[in-house]
């Protein structure tokens, strides 16, 4: 039996698993489905074309499935996806996607979106990914699986963010970030590896030296980043040809690394 406190509105037409469980003061749209186990603590809104996968549980304040912030968006039916087993804390927001993007907004597994956090429409946001409190996504950005965001960091709209990195908090990403990255500064470089996360995944010191080795020849070799690039990608491990490709699908300008004494590499 679905455990819906008598205080929550359910939209007629809302597809509610039998044992989920409504807290009080929850808003739950007409065309909204709510999976098995989903739990909604309490004073939780969910609305448009809105999926929330199996075993989420979503704390009070957040707001999902709202329309996107965009000023091209005319009330088409589009779509939020969140996937199971989700954490999503007090105040996250969540919008759906707009109709000429592909009309979807997508949340892995296992995800953990900490308070207040953000993922802005067409975000397509990959499996165990963290967002640390006030991390905001604008439109149109791809985050990777095992991706970490720091508090206060703020990814500009179309970024690509790969697999396993991490980026400080109070960081500013206006440039794509090569899988297993980690971004420092305000206005964001990349400053290394995200050692800790890898560790954390179980990868071995020979993977770890093999990803420094390359990212070091990438940004700081001889010749242009293409060439570089292409030096790198003859003896890549498969970890190392991941940043290859990353980097040879960019559409927009990839994340430099940031010099000792402050000064950016340029390609």
């Amino acid at each position: 039996m679905t455990l819906i406190d008598p205080t929550a509105r359910i939209g007629v037409g809302a597809e509610i698993a039998a044992d989920a469980e409504i807290g009080p003061y929850c808003i739950i749209g007409p065309k909204v489905k709510i999976h098995s186990g989903v739990r909604l603590v309490s004073h939780v809104s969910i609305v448009g074309v809105t999926e929330i996968g199996a075993g989420t549980t979503i704390q009070p304040f957040a707001s999902l499935g709202t329309p996107p912030q965009s000023v091209h968006y005319k009330g088409e039916p589009t779509r939020l996806v969140v996937g199971a087993n989700c954490d999503i804390r007090e105040g996250v927001t969540a919008n759906i996607g707009t109709a000429d993007a592909g009309g979807l907004t997508t949340i892995g597994d296992n995800c953990f979106l900490m308070a207040n956090s953000h993922v802005g429409h067409d975000c397509h946001v990959g499996n165990r990914a963290i967002f640390a409190n006030n991390a905001v996504l604008g439109g149109h950005v791809e985050v990777g699986d095992f991706v970490f965001l720091g508090g206060n960091c703020a990814v500009h709209q179309f970024c690509r963010i790969g697999e396993s990195a991490m980026v400080s908090g109070c960081s500013a990403v206006k440039e794509d970030v090569i899988p297993y990255g980690f971004v420092v500064d305000p206005m964001g470089r990349i400053g290394g590896i995200n050692v800790i996360g890898l560790k954390r995944r179980g990868f071995g010191k020979s993977d770890l030296q093999a990803l420094r080795r390359a990212v070091h020849d990438i940004f700081a070799g001889e010749g242009t980043l293409a060439e570089r690039v292409e030096r790198v990608a003859a003896e890549a491990t498969p970890m190392v040809a991941q940043i290859v490709a990353f980097i040879r699908a960019a559409k927009r300008p990839i994340m430099l690394m940031r010099q000792r004494g402050g000064h950016n590499l340029d390609a």
